[in-house]
């Protein structure tokens, strides 16, 4: 049954809520506002973009020209907003300052920070009852106690505040709370004077392969030509690089290119040491306050002062335990967009166009976007995200022929599959030897490139 014809005409004067006031959520808001659909936007962070906040200084891989939604730069134009260089680079706290602030300015009361959401559900029913789940309002329950009915929720919330563990089962490995911020799942900011001192002379484990894994890899390559003493160790679960430096010169994103090809040069000069195939089941204390790693197949990384856990995040899924939702059991995304994001399957970041009809859920007028619609799957794009709820805007006001003409593009990034694609020896032979899909991944194949932009990592910006 259409939204529009069952609880949009109901609770056509209730207003949609989308959870989460990050660069989706904030697109979502601009595109309903602009349909005549009054959003609500409830932000757990004191101000909106609190998560890009806390990794705002790092430099994102996409330019300005990719990184504002066509509705809100509609709806900021009347605020006399500056537009920024469409070929610049901005960090972070700059995306924040110079376009996420603004936007949420310009919907004004509509947005409202410092709001928890706990739980959403049916009114009156739980997940089980079906009578009435088409024509009752859903309701957003906040930390504060407060109920409010909406006519449709968009859970925009993003993953950043669920990082993958250290362990290489998919849980905590041993010792690992124990380990305290000696285990961290962030990019440090080397350029702070405290954060330089923490990191510079000290053994540095970096777990992960992805956009922030090597951002931090090539961050610390720096401090090691320059701070005498640090040492970086680069623990991959895969049993070799792969595709892991990506495109290159040859990527369309040629900042994203550039960070790969530092990692692989930082790899060549003897700055950062690989250790392949290493899966972490224990974290020991060992003197002077220093860590030891163990794998699983028992290999040791000793003698290290900071861990670096960069292997992506997770959905939180346990406020959503009422209403019913369809996700695919290994990715947690909705069933219908896993199979396009898959990174055991799909090749070259190439994801299909997708909207409304794949991002909605049994549950009438839920729909999940942004990062936190991709589940565990990484390379996410804040393009993707803003024609995601542009598709869902759509839906919502009753034109589901514009919300089904999904148009997407997106520049390919050289990385031709996930872990478990390159976890056999034969799919690594494959690839070095330039039969996969993006030619050789041998560091030192890899050409030397000037660029210093780095990734926004798996962060739901880039």
């Amino acid at each position: 049954m259409s939204i529009d014809g069952g609880v949009m005409g109901v609770n056509e004067g209730l207003p949609v809520v989308v959870i989460g006031a990050g660069p989706v959520g904030l697109a979502a808001a601009a595109e309903l506002a602009e349909r005549g659909l009054e959003p609500l936007v409830l932000e757990a962070g004191p101000t909106a973009a609190t998560s890009v906040l806390e990794w705002g200084h790092v430099r994102l891989f996409s330019p300005w020209g990719w990184l504002t939604d066509p509705a809100a730069e509609r709806l900021l134009a009347g605020a006399g907003w500056t537009v920024p260089d469409p070929q610049a680079y901005p960090t972070g706290a700059e995306w924040a300052a110079g376009y996420l602030a603004p936007l949420a300015a310009a919907l004004g009361e509509r947005v409202r920070a410092g709001v928890r959401v706990v739980g959403v559900t049916r009114r009156g029913r739980d997940r089980v009852v079906d009578a009435g789940r088409e024509t009752e309002p859903l309701v957003v329950h906040t930390d504060a106690g407060e109920r409010i009915p909406a006519r449709a929720v968009i859970d925009a919330s993003g993953t950043w505040t669920s990082p993958n563990p250290l362990g290489g089962d998919g849980l905590p490995a041993t010792g690992e709370a124990a380990a305290g911020d000696r285990v961290q799942a962030a990019i440090p900011n080397l350029a702070d004077p405290v954060e330089r001192a923490r990191f510079g002379g000290g053994h540095v484990a970096v777990v992960g392969s992805g956009h922030s894994a090597l951002t931090a890899l090539a961050g610390l390559a720096g401090l090691a030509r320059e701070v005498q003493g640090t040492r970086v160790s680069w623990l991959l679960r895969r049993s070799g690089f792969g595709q892991v430096f990506g495109g290159g010169e040859a990527d369309q994103l040629p900042a994203r290119g550039a960070l790969g090809s530092r990692a692989a040069e930082a790899v060549d000069a003897g700055l950062v040491t690989p250790v392949f195939g290493f899966r972490t089941e224990r974290v020991d204390p060992v003197a002077e306050g220093r860590l030891r790693l163990v794998a699983d197949d028992g290999r040791e990384v000793d003698d290290v002062d900071e861990v670096l856990v960069l292997t992506g995040f997770r959905p939180d899924l346990s406020w959503l335990s009422e209403v019913r939702t369809e996700l695919d059991p290994a990715l947690q995304a909705p069933v219908r967009l896993a199979p396009l994001i898959d990174p055991n399957a799909h090749s070259c970041g190439t994801v299909y166009p997708h909207g409304a009809a794949e991002l909605a859920h049994p549950e009438p007028g839920f729909y999940m976007a942004g990062m936190k619609s991709y589940g565990r799957a990484p390379t996410f794009l804040a393009r993707t995200g803003y024609e995601q709820v542009r598709s869902i805007a759509d839906a919502l006001a009753g034109d589901h022929e514009a919300a089904a003409r999904v148009e997407l593009v997106l520049n390919e990034t050289g990385v031709c599959g996930g872990a478990g694609l390159f976890d056999s020896d034969e799919s690594i032979a494959e690839t070095e030897t330039g039969s996969g899909c993006c030619g050789s991944a041998v560091p030192a194949s890899v050409p030397s490139s000037a660029g210093a932009v780095s990734s926004a990592g798996a962060v739901s910006s880039a």
